[in-house]
């Protein structure tokens, strides 16, 4: 018979244990997940400490040193290895140094779409120490110039399928940008070609020195936000941030035996630092796809063997509304690494395609603060608790919707909101961490912080987003605040678009803002417009310029035609009646018009138009 106290001890561990499920039932889970970033968080500090500065360049140099032959990027059936990607990047580093065009620090803007040859120059000018400005190349005339300017870059590069837009923009281009093609022949002037020169450069490492950093915080990278000032707004990027979001795939699980799938663009943080820069930190291999095919998903992951995918909210619901095939779930898919997808697409998406980890997470590109859903609650984008915000400050605070402004109280504190009601998220900037701010304008970067709010000296990021934390103390996303939203994956500022739409000679006022659509991800452009006196609405003319001057994710569909724009206290336009009012052709009496692309115009919005978009019959 065992002694008592065996039996005893037993029990108490039995009791234990379920008390732990009772009331702490993420106790491991967030265990688990605070001693990764403990740990992390130690690696880089140690490597401070020694007076090491460790990129994720030099990582990906030591990856191609210590497994030269595995394949890096699989692209459209070619295989690129470690060293391939090296070398290559090596002779366009050598080409720059041979010219003389670039020397340390000096902005070099990428105007690529996904390719293989996005990461050879990325990485092969940040060799030569340059930092490099990703360009959305869904973006047009003045506002793509004014990201290549607002950077101060000193050479552009192009890629081969770019050359139209190089085109559009060239003559309005400062003079002082060279500019560089990545073909071997151009007609036009002022324009170099890369790719013959590469075919000739020597594939020699240059001299470690010039790419070496000796401050975690140095900027290396600029990735553009939507502003709410008009025009995209260059985020710094330094390497400390590069190496967290490296981290991403191996705090979710991910290994060097994966296979990462990447269709997202690489001009986003998403895909360039946690896809790419998590490739890199694990040593594994990633798909490249051009763009992004919800008809070839599954039969590319199922061709190259994937194990990890990349995703949005949209791209999920995308792969959800495509025709029901046999063995769906015939894949090797374990992880599904991303942000922004709604529950009852989470839900349907593991109903359909299997056991799959969705590994949600919440980060802006420029913000100071993230959250990983490491647990797979559906709809969460993570969970934090009382050791979590030791390390990464961070509150929920009363956010008035009308003013559109954080409430004070009478002393001009800002007031934390309860659980299970929505707050702006803000995150305390300090030593460990900061806010690196925007490029070009210190008034951008100061308007993204909030002082004095709950003391006198304290200063907090406002990510612009308004979230909820439950009693479990999971945070769901609620909603964007001000003048940007979100659609197709992207953020749209609505003073870009108005400003656009504002330079039609009819146009006296447009008020730009997003509607929710039922089933769809993020809310739809809509805009309303009052015109000048004695003029008439001119429907294809409004087409053509949307079309001809935003991305298409920019262009709004709905249109609305009033005879006075309200305004607010602090004569700013009113957009929380019109956001609630939406597109609803029962609430509305003014007149309201479809983006319909197959007539090239805006077309009035009948009962019928508005039923198939509402049914789904129409795709937006």
């Amino acid at each position: 018979m065992l002694p008592f106290w065996v039996t005893g001890a037993a029990a108490g561990i039995v009791s234990l244990h379920l008390i732990q499920k009772l009331l702490f039932p993420y106790f491991w889970h967030d265990l688990n997940y605070l001693l990764k970033v403990i740990k992390y968080g130690l690696t880089v500090e140690i490597y401070r400490l020694r007076g090491k500065i460790f990129t994720v360049l030099d990582r990906f140099v030591k990856q191609a040193e210590r497994q030269p032959n595995k394949p890096f990027i699989l692209y459209e059936g070619d295989v690129h290895t470690y060293q391939d990607v090296d070398r290559r990047s090596n002779r366009v580093a050598q080409v720059f140094l041979q010219q003389g065009a670039l020397k340390k620090g000096d902005t070099v803007a990428l105007l690529m779409s996904n390719e293989p040859d996005f990461i050879h120059v990325w990485f092969g000018v940040a060799k030569l120490g340059c930092v490099v400005a990703f360009l959305n190349f869904n973006i047009r005339s003045r506002s793509l110039l004014h990201c290549i300017s607002s950077c101060e870059s000193k050479i552009l590069i192009v890629g081969a399928d770019m050359l139209g837009t190089l085109e559009e923009i060239l003559p309005s281009l400062q003079k002082d940008i060279a500019v560089w093609v990545m073909t071997k022949d151009c007609t036009m002037p002022r324009v170099n070609t890369l790719l013959d020169k590469l075919e000739a450069a020597s594939e020699d490492c240059v001299p470690v020195n010039l790419r070496s950093a000796n401050n975690l915080k140095s900027s290396v990278l600029y990735i553009f936000t939507s502003g709410t000032t008009g025009l995209p707004k260059a985020a710094v990027i330094s390497h400390l941030q590069i190496l967290k979001g490296a981290a991403g795939l191996w705090a979710f699980g991910a290994t060097a035996d994966d296979t990462v799938y990447i269709t997202l663009p690489l001009y986003h943080s998403a895909a360039s630092l946690l896809g790419i820069g998590g490739c890199i930190e694990l040593g594994a291999t990633c798909v490249l796809r051009k763009k992004f095919s919800s008809s070839q998903f599954w039969s590319d992951c199922k061709k190259y063997n994937v194990t990890v995918i990349q995703y949005i909210g949209e791209l999920c619901r995308y792969l959800c509304n495509q025709p029901v095939k046999e063995g769906e779930k015939d894949h090797k898919v374990r992880l599904a690494v991303g942000n922004g997808v709604r529950s009852d697409v989470w839900r349907e998406f593991l109903g359909r395609f299997g056991d799959i980890k969705m590994c949600e997470f919440y980060g802006a590109t420029e913000g100071n603060i993230c959250f990983m859903n490491h647990t797979g609650k559906i709809g969460s984008v993570g969970r934090t608790n009382f050791f979590y915000k030791l390390f990464f400050p961070f509150d929920l605070i009363k956010y008035d919707f009308k003013k559109d402004e954080p409430i004070r109280n009478r002393h001009g504190w800002c007031e934390k909101v309860k659980k299970g009601e929505a707050g702006l998220l803000i995150s305390k900037v300090n030593e460990k961490n900061p806010f690196f701010g925007y490029a070009g304008s210190k008034k951008h970067t100061e308007k993204k912080l909030l002082c004095e709010v709950f003391k006198k000296g304290d200063i907090y990021f406002n990510t612009g987003d308004l979230m909820v934390q439950d009693q479990e103390n999971f945070l769901y996303f609620w909603d964007r605040i001000g003048d940007t939203y979100r659609w197709k994956g992207e953020n749209v500022a609505t003073t870009e678009v108005s400003d656009v739409i504002g330079m039609l000679d009819f146009i006296q006022e447009a008020n730009v803002y997003g509607v929710p659509v039922p089933d769809h991800e993020g809310k739809v452009g809509m805009v309303s417009v009052i015109l000048k006196p004695n003029t008439s609405l001119d429907l294809e003319q409004m087409y053509e310029q949307v079309v001809t001057y935003l991305p298409g994710y920019a262009c709004p569909l709905f249109l609305r035609l009033q005879e006075t724009m309200e305004m607010t206290g602090t004569f700013k336009q009113q957009k929380f009646r019109l956001v609630r009012e939406g597109f609803n052709l029962s609430a509305i009496t003014d007149a309201l018009y479809f983006l319909y692309s197959s007539k090239k115009s805006y077309v009035p919005l009948t009962k019928e138009l508005h039923d198939k978009i509402l049914s789904g019959q129409l795709k937006l």
